[in-house]
């Protein structure tokens, strides 16, 4: 058994946790049992996911998207299905991490850096939010591809099904990349470069800009491309303290 409070220091100064403005608190959430044995991993917090936890006997989940302040209110108040997932979580004495931002931006295990990696672009430049700063990428194919193979290529390495607005050049070759929520960012990517945006959402008004710059924009799912970051930090503590580790798998395909 290792004890909590160790692991909790161990994620927090290695994603440099409290270098960050976010809409949730960074780190332990919810704390449980002291000793630690077996941990869960995962995208994000519901229900079903702490069910799943339970029955995999877990002293501790980690996941990229816990509890946030949206949820809870301001000032918080704990009620509805909020207060029936943290009754679950008391009741069991299971602690909850949760890491965002620094889990997207980080620059060797962060979601944008794997996805980068796990699409094989070369000659990687950050991609600047001007909401979140450096999180991004922006990298090159190997060669350049048609649009509508480049899109089968990533759903094929995502597991996913993609929403795509073919705008831009037939031929693509510089790729931008946000995980998650980042729709807007797209045109920071065309600014940077860009041919082609990879994110995980879409917004309604975005379909007309991208349509009018002219770029080709892919949305790979919030879900699908939030994963690796958290399965990355899972190995990262299971080879640090030699602790009992899973992922669970809850698919979305939003």
């Amino acid at each position: 058994m290792i004890k909590r409070d160790k692991i909790v220091k161990f994620c927090n100064e290695y994603l440099n946790a409290d270098t960050f403005t976010d809409y949730c608190y960074n780190g332990l959430q919810i704390e449980g049992k002291e000793n630690i044995s077996k941990i869960v991993t995962g995208v994000s917090l519901s229900r079903q996911f702490i069910e799943r936890a339970i029955d995999e006997k877990a002293d501790m989940i980690i996941v990229h998207h816990g509890l946030f302040k949206s949820q809870l209110g301001d000032p918080p108040r704990i009620i509805g299905i909020f207060k029936e997932r943290i009754k679950l979580l008391i009741e069991h004495d299971i602690n909850l991490c949760g890491y965002h931002l620094p889990l997207d931006a980080h620059p060797e295990i962060g979601n944008n850096i794997s996805l980068a990696r796990l699409l094989e672009l070369t000659n990687l430049k950050h991609l600047i939010s001007p909401y979140y700063g450096e999180i991004g990428y922006i990298g090159n194919l190997n060669k350049d591809m048609k649009f509508i193979h480049f899109v089968e290529f990533v759903e094929k390495k995502l597991h996913t099904k993609s929403f795509t607005i073919a705008a831009g050049n037939e031929w693509v070759k510089k790729i931008g990349i946000i995980s998650g929520g980042s729709a807007i960012e797209y045109s920071e990517a065309y600014m940077q470069g860009a041919d082609t945006y990879i994110t995980g959402e879409i917004k309604e008004n975005v379909v007309r800009e991208v349509e009018e710059t002219g770029m080709n924009f892919i949305n790979a799912g919030h879900y699908n491309t939030e994963k690796l970051g958290v399965k990355n930090l899972g190995k990262l503590i299971s080879d640090n303290f030699n602790i009992e580790m899973k992922f669970i798998d809850i698919p979305c395909n939003i």
